[in-house]
Protein backbone atom coordinates (compact mmCIF):
# COMPACT_ATOMS: atom_id res chain seq x y z
CA UNK A 1 0.00 0.00 0.00
CA UNK A 2 2.81 2.54 1.12
CA UNK A 3 5.95 2.91 -0.99
CA UNK A 4 8.84 1.45 1.19
CA UNK A 5 11.85 3.99 2.61
CA UNK A 6 14.71 3.33 -0.10
CA UNK A 7 16.93 6.33 1.04
CA UNK A 8 18.97 7.58 3.98
CA UNK A 9 17.05 10.31 6.44
CA UNK A 10 18.47 13.09 6.43
CA UNK A 11 18.38 13.55 9.98
CA UNK A 12 20.99 10.31 10.42
CA UNK A 13 24.34 11.16 11.27
CA UNK A 14 25.89 8.24 12.58
CA UNK A 15 27.60 8.06 8.98
CA UNK A 16 27.98 11.36 8.59
CA UNK A 17 31.49 11.60 6.50
CA UNK A 18 34.23 14.17 6.58
CA UNK A 19 36.40 15.83 8.86
CA UNK A 20 35.24 16.65 12.10
CA UNK A 21 36.91 19.47 14.17
CA UNK A 22 37.14 19.03 18.64
CA UNK A 23 35.33 20.73 20.42
CA UNK A 24 39.01 22.31 21.19
CA UNK A 25 39.64 23.09 17.55
CA UNK A 26 36.28 24.75 17.41
CA UNK A 27 36.43 27.30 20.55
CA UNK A 28 40.11 27.99 19.05
CA UNK A 29 38.57 29.24 15.65
CA UNK A 30 35.95 31.04 17.46
CA UNK A 31 38.28 32.62 19.98
CA UNK A 32 40.33 33.99 16.98
CA UNK A 33 37.31 35.48 15.21
CA UNK A 34 36.22 37.05 18.44
CA UNK A 35 39.43 38.56 18.76
CA UNK A 36 40.12 39.82 15.26
CA UNK A 37 36.48 41.29 15.11
CA UNK A 38 37.22 42.73 18.17
CA UNK A 39 40.87 44.73 16.75
CA UNK A 40 38.43 45.52 13.77
CA UNK A 41 36.19 47.62 15.70
CA UNK A 42 39.24 48.65 18.18
CA UNK A 43 40.95 50.04 14.34
CA UNK A 44 37.93 52.19 13.99
CA UNK A 45 37.94 53.61 17.30
CA UNK A 46 42.22 54.69 16.98
CA UNK A 47 40.43 56.46 13.73
CA UNK A 48 37.73 58.08 15.67
CA UNK A 49 39.82 58.70 18.65
CA UNK A 50 43.82 58.07 18.33
CA UNK A 51 45.12 57.21 21.75
CA UNK A 52 48.17 55.52 22.36
CA UNK A 53 46.10 52.51 24.41
CA UNK A 54 44.09 51.84 21.37
CA UNK A 55 47.21 51.42 19.75
CA UNK A 56 48.62 48.87 22.05
CA UNK A 57 45.79 47.03 22.13
CA UNK A 58 45.44 46.73 18.83
CA UNK A 59 48.79 45.22 18.65
CA UNK A 60 48.38 42.87 21.13
CA UNK A 61 45.28 41.76 19.48
CA UNK A 62 46.99 40.93 16.29
CA UNK A 63 49.45 39.62 17.83
CA UNK A 64 47.42 37.42 19.84
CA UNK A 65 45.23 36.65 16.80
CA UNK A 66 48.32 35.78 14.95
CA UNK A 67 49.59 33.11 17.54
CA UNK A 68 46.04 31.43 17.15
CA UNK A 69 46.84 31.46 13.20
CA UNK A 70 50.31 30.18 12.97
CA UNK A 71 51.78 33.03 13.11
CA UNK A 72 49.69 34.90 10.25
CA UNK A 73 48.62 37.93 10.92
CA UNK A 74 44.99 38.95 10.58
CA UNK A 75 43.69 41.11 7.69
CA UNK A 76 43.50 44.59 8.75
CA UNK A 77 41.28 46.87 6.38
CA UNK A 78 41.20 50.58 6.96
CA UNK A 79 38.83 52.21 9.00
CA UNK A 80 35.27 52.76 7.47
CA UNK A 81 34.12 56.23 7.99
CA UNK A 82 35.55 58.94 9.92
CA UNK A 83 32.75 60.06 11.85
CA UNK A 84 32.62 63.21 14.21
CA UNK A 85 29.32 61.88 15.57
CA UNK A 86 29.53 60.79 19.19
CA UNK A 87 26.55 58.14 18.93
CA UNK A 88 29.22 56.40 16.63
CA UNK A 89 32.11 56.21 19.20
CA UNK A 90 29.49 54.73 21.63
CA UNK A 91 28.28 52.04 19.39
CA UNK A 92 31.82 51.38 18.30
CA UNK A 93 32.63 51.17 22.67
CA UNK A 94 29.39 48.90 22.70
CA UNK A 95 30.53 46.40 20.11
CA UNK A 96 34.06 46.45 21.45
CA UNK A 97 32.68 45.79 25.10
CA UNK A 98 30.34 42.95 24.29
CA UNK A 99 33.20 40.76 21.56
CA UNK A 100 35.49 41.54 24.49
CA UNK A 101 33.18 39.54 26.72
CA UNK A 102 32.36 37.10 24.01
CA UNK A 103 36.40 35.97 23.81
CA UNK A 104 36.54 36.35 27.49
CA UNK A 105 33.95 33.77 28.30
CA UNK A 106 35.54 31.21 25.11
CA UNK A 107 39.28 32.01 26.49
CA UNK A 108 37.66 30.95 29.52
CA UNK A 109 36.33 27.92 28.44
CA UNK A 110 39.36 27.49 26.47
CA UNK A 111 41.99 27.64 29.90
CA UNK A 112 44.00 30.48 27.74
CA UNK A 113 44.96 32.68 30.76
CA UNK A 114 46.90 35.00 28.61
CA UNK A 115 43.84 35.31 26.04
CA UNK A 116 40.88 35.51 29.09
CA UNK A 117 43.38 39.06 30.67
CA UNK A 118 43.52 40.41 27.17
CA UNK A 119 39.43 40.16 26.90
CA UNK A 120 39.25 41.07 30.55
CA UNK A 121 41.49 44.13 30.40
CA UNK A 122 39.45 45.36 26.60
CA UNK A 123 36.16 44.84 28.81
CA UNK A 124 37.31 46.83 31.81
CA UNK A 125 38.30 49.63 29.28
CA UNK A 126 35.56 49.68 27.25
CA UNK A 127 33.20 49.46 30.26
CA UNK A 128 35.12 52.64 31.75
CA UNK A 129 34.92 54.74 27.95
CA UNK A 130 31.39 53.34 28.77
CA UNK A 131 30.87 54.65 31.95
CA UNK A 132 30.07 51.69 33.48
CA UNK A 133 32.13 50.20 36.37
CA UNK A 134 33.18 47.25 35.39
CA UNK A 135 32.65 43.89 36.79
Amino acid sequence: MYEPIRSKSVHTTSHVEGPHRTRFEELDIRLAGHLTALLTVTDELRALAPSTELDEAALRLAAHVAGRRDGRMPLRAAPSVRSTDPHRTVTLHQRAHMLAGHALVVANSLGDEPAATLATERTDAHASALGLTPA
